[in-house]
């Protein structure tokens, strides 16, 4: 069982590297990712990943700036575990964007849940709209 600590650091090096293949082995089969641009999470390994393909692309120079661990709900259940947030700064059409990455943790130390927070609001836009056009290309929606 790895640690969730090992588990975001090997997150984070997957994106920062740009690593589609390596984020798979971190996600559970049933994951659930809540967007700051769709009201119903994105769910399964599957989608999670085909939206990860998209989000490689429309982040430019997407960099982590911090780490901090601790517990939180998750949105599933409401029950109480290992969580882990990664501040990031990055840039999407022009747009600076300020965000978080929230990952709560299951018993085996994979990611079952997701959140991301964004701000401002026109960098929310921003990216919704760059997200849809991608998921269109790649014929997620």
């Amino acid at each position: 069982m790895e640690s969730v600590v090992e588990t975001a650091e090997r997150f984070r090096a997957a994106v920062e590297e740009r690593d589609l293949a390596a984020l798979e082995d971190l996600f559970t089969e049933d994951i659930r990712l809540y967007s700051p641009v769709k009201f119903r999470p994105f769910e399964g390994r599957p989608m999670v990943l085909g939206l990860f393909g998209v989000l490689l692309r429309v982040f430019e120079d997407l960099r982590y700036v911090g780490h901090f661990d601790g517990a939180t709900e998750t949105g599933r259940d409401g029950t109480a575990g290992p969580a882990s947030v990664l501040p990031f700064r990055a840039t999407v059409d022009g747009k600076e964007v300020h965000g978080i990455d929230m990952l709560h943790f299951d018993g085996a130390g994979r990611i079952k849940e997701f959140t991301v927070m964004v701000r401002p609001l026109s960098a929310v836009q921003t990216l919704g709209r760059a997200v849809l056009t991608g998921l269109q290309e790649d014929g997620l929606a």
